[in-house]
């Protein structure tokens, strides 16, 4: 492809769909070039998926909680530039079995060994032999062939054997959390793909919010940003001559407007719903790549009590070690993008000895919400009460995927005109009326405030969150491959978690990564030199 400056002699113009992290990112690497652009979103705000609100005049992210990984990670970087307050859990957590009872501390460290143990071994075993795995074999299934061989039923311990069995299986499920889809959906063959960045994943105890508003600064300063924007059409105008080639974008209120490059920074979820949004109508490789990457459902509810009943006053500190510079130790089990579970987090013994309820908590398959959950959905969820003072708070965060989240959404839709909170406290109730402490006719154990992010009810984010890969996907990595090289000969580019460096594929990182990958493509084409990719370093 000849540089289009070349046919053009002059200074592009490039339209930005999208003003999330890969948005912004793009944005910004464009104008240190002298490009003129103009970014169009649809919300009244920048951010996209990575965005806070306030519960109970607080402030939490409604994206994501997570850094994932530290090792030459920008977002990092940026969290120390800024001074943003990360945190480290440690390992403990609490685990309450399908009739409710508390597990034990030994034996919860057990199941969680064996989980971690297993995934490292899938990570091994699709890494190594991916090209023989069969496409319809998933990570549920490596889980069972696994547990058959450390648990035989043959012996004297047979039962507890089965026992300790279906709690690994159930514990497996935080897998769920993870890329907001059932580990029975999970590609065993492409689990590979779900491996991050070296180093820890800290809790982004202050959250997001400074860290977004350093990514979006100079967008903001430089570009022309058009907010309440929904781009309806995308049209590429004479893509066979380089001197007449314009993209031509109509929004919802019918204006249309002409570019010289359009970089579509849409969620995955909103590219499978629109792609007859563009035209032409897009090539098929891409549309089979497109719909054959699975798209997650990652929702959050944050529940919040006028006390931390559950909670052990602290007596210094918070439940493990708060990260601002430093980067803690690395563990031997593959990174994954963690978000209940406590992988790569610190476990030294001020982590060990803390005065605070665990962080991560889990309610196994229960048996004792029949009304409320009668297909057993496991429960996750975070202490944030244990986070370092000043931001800790009398708040419990819970995770949801999948079926789950579809369905608190439908109880909070059918009572929107109304506080939800009743409505999430009946769902919820089951889960931390188990807590130490708990009391039912103590207003300090009744919620005050709660929060449903709502993903999957949100059609700018796709109706769900974070790209995943799923049972019966064949080239998985072909089709990451594809999206990411857009179709640059007919001036569209595609930005998003969903097109970044194999190694930080669902993350805010890959997001960031690929808007500065794809505004280094678009320089290329005019000419102009962006130097080295430090994604690739």
């Amino acid at each position: 492809m000849l540089p289009r400056a070349l046919a053009r002699n002059t200074i592009p113009h490039v339209c930005v769909i999208g003003a999330g992290t890969a948005g912004l990112r793009c944005a910004d690497v464009l104008l240190q070039h002298g490009v003129k652009v103009t970014i169009l979103e649809g919300r009244n705000r920048v951010g996209g998926r990575l965005c806070q609100s306030l519960i109970n005049g607080r402030l939490v992210d409604l994206g994501p909680n997570w850094i994932h990984g530290t090792d030459g990670n920008p977002i990092m970087e940026l969290a120390e530039a800024t001074g943003t307050v990360l945190h480290s859990w440690g390992e403990r957590q609490a685990m309450f079995d399908p009739s409710g009872k508390n597990i034990s501390d030994e034996e919860s460290a057990l199941l969680s060994g064996l989980v971690w143990s297993i995934i490292a071994d899938a990570f091994q075993y699709s890494n190594d032999d991916g090209s023989s795995i069969s496409e319809n074999k998933s990570l549920l299934d490596f889980f069972r062939e696994q547990l058959n061989e450390k648990f035989s039923a043959d012996g004297s311990r047979a039962d507890d054997s089965e026992r300790l069995r279906e709690c690994v299986l159930n514990v497996a499920e935080m897998w769920n959390m993870f890329v907001g889809s059932h580990i029975s959906l999970q590609s065993l063959k492409f689990f590979w793909l779900e491996e991050c960045i070296e180093g820890e994943n800290p809790f982004v105890a202050e959250t997001y919010h400074k860290i977004l508003n350093r990514i979006a600064e100079p967008a903001l300063a430089k570009a022309k940003v058009k907010f309440d924007n929904k781009v309806t059409k995308i049209r590429s105008i004479h893509p066979e001559d380089p001197k007449k080639m314009m993209v031509e974008v109509t929004t919802s209120s019918g204006e249309v407007s002409e570019f010289d490059e359009v970089v579509c920074t849409t969620p995955l979820g909103w590219l499978k719903q629109n792609t007859s949004a563009f035209e032409p109508a897009l090539p098929s490789r891409l549309v089979e790549a497109i719909q054959s990457i699975g798209y997650g459902n990652l929702d959050k509810t944050y529940i919040t009590f006028p006390t931390a009943f559950w909670d052990v006053p602290p007596e210094s500190g918070g439940d493990g070690a708060t990260l601002n510079s430093a980067k803690q130790q690395h563990q031997s089990a593959p990174n994954t993008i963690a978000t209940t579970a406590p992988l790569h987090q610190n476990s030294d013994a001020q982590s060990q000895d803390s005065p605070h309820f665990p962080g991560f908590i889990h309610w196994m398959s229960p048996n004792y919400a029949e009304d409320t959950n009668p297909k057993h959905w496991n429960q996750e969820g975070i202490n944030l009460a244990a986070l370092p003072d000043p931001l800790s708070q009398p708040t419990l965060l819970y995770y949801t995927y999948g079926e789950i989240s579809k369905h608190i959404a439908s109880l909070v839709r059918d009572s929107e005109k109304a506080d939800p909170t009743p409505t999430l406290t009946s769902f919820f109730k089951p889960y931390f009326s188990l807590l130490p402490n708990y009391n039912a006719d103590s207003p300090m154990c009744t919620p005050i405030s709660t929060l449903f992010t709502n993903w999957c009810s949100d059609d700018l984010a796709g109706n769900g969150s974070y790209c995943n890969f799923r049972v019966g996907s064949v080239a998985a990595d072909k089709d990451i491959e594809t999206m990411r090289e857009g179709m640059p000969d007919r001036g569209i580019w595609l930005a998003g978690e969903h097109t970044s460096p194999f190694i930080a594929l669902g993350t805010v990182t890959g997001a960031y990564w690929s808007g500065e990958n794809v505004a280094r493509r678009v320089l290329s084409a005019w000419g102009i030199s962006a130097g080295k990719d430090p994604s690739q370093e």
